[in-house]
């Protein structure tokens, strides 16, 4: 038996509030949905094992010795189609735009455009999606 709450996407990840998630998403295991902010993850996602995606902050409220009382919340929304990479970190606020790829490890602290490849830490642009190959299974 885990310690994490149940949910019907894998046993083995956390996911807090209540985030939409579109048909067809997969979510890998040891990851971390946090829907407390806001949270829309689109159709036809993969989500690999070991992502966090935050919609909330207590930075401010740490440092700040408490004079910040409030746990800062922003709303996360995730396009169709997006693949994020195994232990990349979304924070709050971000938007990422249909068919991105979020690569292993990133940290994205900015929105991404669709059909964009980001990667590293912070997350920078790297390259483009195009399906146009011939082999993309979507054109078969």
């Amino acid at each position: 038996m885990s310690d994490f709450p149940e949910n019907p996407y894998n046993p083995h990840a956390w996911i807090i509030g209540d985030p939409v998630i579109g048909a067809g998403t997969w979510i890998g295991a040891f990851t971390l949905v946090d829907g407390s902010g806001g949270l829309e993850i689109g159709a036809g996602c993969d989500i690999s094992s070991g992502v966090h995606i935050y919609t909330h902050s207590s930075a401010k409220r740490c440092v700040s010795g408490r004079r910040f009382p409030q746990v800062e919340r922003r709303p996360v929304k995730i396009g169709d189609r997006v693949f994020i990479g195994a232990n990349a970190v979304i924070n709050m606020g971000v938007t990422i735009g249909d068919e991105a790829v979020i690569g292993a490890g990133a940290v994205v602290t900015g929105d991404v455009e669709a059909r964009t490849i980001v990667g590293g830490v912070p997350a920078r642009v790297i390259g483009s999606v195009d399906l146009s190959d011939p082999s993309d299974p979507r054109f078969r």
